[in-house]
């Protein structure tokens, strides 16, 4: 029997070391997001770049060592690889410190790109990455390459002050998923001048940029998903967390996976709310998901309601 093709799933962006007071450790939302799609049954494709320095070949040997494809990976000499200082608060909170100008600042766009993205089944991206004009004009090029039947993510990711209203405005006419979490919520409400209740607000974003579905995460509180036809609110799952770096990013690939799967939005919900509960309990923002929570459409209905079971 031929082997169902695994869906091509890209994140686009940043690529960096995470620098912990106890050590380094991989990361950048868009590669995070990449090796937990790709744990849930993707093909799992960064698009990024790395300085022509340790750091950057220590990268690329990371990536090998977790199966992680760095052929779209390039190689800069004018920057040096992106490396973000981290600082945990007592309850596992980050604050972070991101470098510039790194390598992923300086993405360029090439004829392989386009072929990537003609055969992308759905695609993550953030505000941080469009920091300088050159890496911005390639994500942009990526994402207009994409067919109309791709998911195209954007999850915000504020950082710092490495955003704008023109930024988050052209983000959202190119996306056709917004992932926001209730901390850039009320920058989005400010920039767009949105008023009302959580829901008001997340479905006048979705119908004034015409999206497929907005995900509101609250961290231990849960999410709320919203599409034209369907509203699924989910109350959390328990956990102990250690620190939430990741987190969020497990939950936009476990959110992708269900919607490439054709899993209604509570599966969808409950799926990705486990998923990130779990992220949160583990020491780094990659860590192997054990196989109750290793998804496709039988996985999420498997987990559909064990939060709820276990309150």
């Amino acid at each position: 029997m031929e082997k169902t093709k695994k869906p091509v799933v890209v994140g686009i962006g940043e690529l960096l070391w995470d620098l912990f007071p106890d050590g380094d450790r991989l990361g950048g939302a868009p590669l995070n997001f990449c090796y937990h799609a790709q744990q849930l049954g993707a093909k799992g494709i960064p698009v990024s770049a790395v300085g022509r320095d340790e750091l950057g070949q220590d990268l690329r040997q990371a990536l090998y060592e977790k199966g992680i494809a760095d052929q779209f990976v390039e190689t800069v000499s004018r920057h040096p690889t992106g490396t973000v200082s981290i600082a945990l608060d007592p309850d596992g909170k980050p604050a972070y410190t991101i470098h510039e100008p790194v390598a992923w600042d300086a993405l360029s766009h090439a004829d392989s790109l386009t072929r990537l993205a003609r055969r992308t089944d759905a695609v993550c991206f953030g505000s941080l990455a469009q920091r300088s004009e050159a890496s911005r004009k390639t994500i942009h090029a990526f994402l207009q390459a994409t067919s109309n039947a791709a998911l195209r993510i954007f999850d915000v990711n504020l950082r710092q002050d490495f955003y704008s209203k023109e930024i988050i405005d052209e983000s959202l006419r190119l996306a056709n998923i917004l992932k926001l979490s209730d901390e850039e919520l009320p920058v989005l409400a400010k920039m767009f001048r949105l008023s009302g209740s959580v829901a008001e607000q997340l479905e006048v974003l979705r119908e004034r940029f015409g999206l497929r579905l907005v995900a509101y995460t609250r961290g231990a509180a849960g999410s709320l998903l919203l599409s034209p036809d369907e509203v699924s609110d989910h109350p959390g799952c328990p956990g102990d967390a250690i620190n939430s770096v990741g987190a969020g990013d497990a939950f936009t690939a476990a959110l992708c996976m269900g919607l490439l799967n054709g899993d209604n939005l509570d599966e969808t919900n409950e799926h990705a709310n486990r998923v990130a509960t779990f992220v949160c309990s583990q020491d780094g923002a990659t860590p192997i998901l054990p196989e109750s929570l290793i998804s496709g459409r039988e996985g999420a209905q498997k987990t559909q309601k064990l939060c709820e079971v276990e309150k």
